[in-house]
């Protein structure tokens, strides 16, 4: 039997078996009263929904969400959306199934970009920082909060939702604050701690490992509260900050969705605020941009619809 083509790649009734991770596993009654497994299956090129539709029992018991499967089936093009429709799945055994090409690296989402050489370029970032206190603060967050910063998604779906998303999208933001901040004479310390800091309780609102899900406090609270919160904890250790300066970078996370209906508390209300926002809804969007362009499979010169977008995207006129 054939090897199913990637997510992204996957045909209307391509059939064959392939590696996935399994991130979601619900078992629930289908329309004709028989339970049914719906799965999302994952791998390096997106998601994918799949339906365990027969043998339940036995099949349920082969795997859990979190876990590398292998799957046998086909796709099928349902009301639009392209899905899997499950035949056989159990757990993906890496010493038994190297053999037939599995490889988590070739399952996992990650950064386009290797993580070592993100780090240099964060840490080049801090270190350009010409205030002392501020470029303290920038560092102690880092050492402290490194090992999930390195790794952690931006995202559980929308935007840079892959390892190391959230760093690629603080760098992202970096180079575009920067270059605003010379073109509009803001103040480029402050916005390099903004591009840094904005989305720094994502670390606490997300929980990763292989797959993204909300914390209990990141539902609660969200990510805006609890960065400035974090940061307004750290800073305890900068005596040299200013107050002043404490309270303008955490306007700047409290206000970076820009307007109070997309979850900011507060708006933007100083030059510096302003330019975050705009840099990190330019940033999230046109990731989506770009991922739904070359990702899309549909024929034809526009993309399929995004939900997010709300709106098909044009390819060109030759569907490219």
């Amino acid at each position: 039997m054939a090897r199913l083509s990637r997510i992204a790649e996957l045909k209307d009734q391509d059939a064959g078996w392939g590696f996935y991770l399994c991130a979601r596993k619900d078992r629930r009654q289908g329309r004709t009263g028989l339970d049914l497994l719906d799965l999302l299956l994952q791998d390096a090129s997106g998601q994918i929904t799949a339906k365990v539709l027969k043998d339940v029992d036995a099949l349920s018991s082969e795997f859990d969400a979190g876990e590398f499967v292998k799957v046998q089936g086909r796709a099928n093009l349902h009301h639009g959306r392209m899905e899997i429709v499950v035949e056989k799945i159990r757990r993906a055994h890496a010493s038994t199934d190297a053999a037939d090409g599995f490889r988590e690296e070739e399952i996992i989402p990650v950064a386009p970009r290797p993580v070592d050489e993100m780090w240099r370029e964060l840490e080049a970032r801090i270190a350009s920082v010409g205030d002392p206190a501020i470029r303290q603060l920038l560092t102690h967050i880092v050492t402290q909060h490194a090992d999930r910063l390195r790794i952690w998604p931006a995202a559980r779906q929308v935007h840079h939702a892959y390892r190391s998303g959230l760093l690629e999208h603080v760098l992202g933001i970096m180079d575009v604050v920067v270059f605003l901040a010379d073109r509009y004479g803001a103040r480029k310390d402050l916005l390099i701690a903004g591009a840094l800091l904005h989305d720094i309780g994502k670390l606490v609102e997300l929980t990763y490992d292989l797959t993204t899900e909300y914390t209990a406090e990141g539902n609660l609270v969200g990510h805006i509260a609890i960065g400035a919160r974090m940061v307004h904890e750290a800073a305890k250790a900068v005596p040299g900050l200013r107050p002043e300066v404490l309270m303008e970078i955490e306007h700047l996370i409290l206000s970076h969705h820009g307007e109070l209906e997309l979850g900011s508390p507060v708006k933007p209300m100083t030059l510096e605020a302003f330019i975050l926002a705009a840099a990190d809804d330019l940033d999230a969007r046109l990731h989506q941009v770009r991922r739904l362009l070359a990702g899309d499979t549909s024929e034809g010169p526009f993309t399929a619809y995004n939900r997010h977008l709300e709106r098909a995207l044009f390819k060109g006129p030759d569907g490219r």
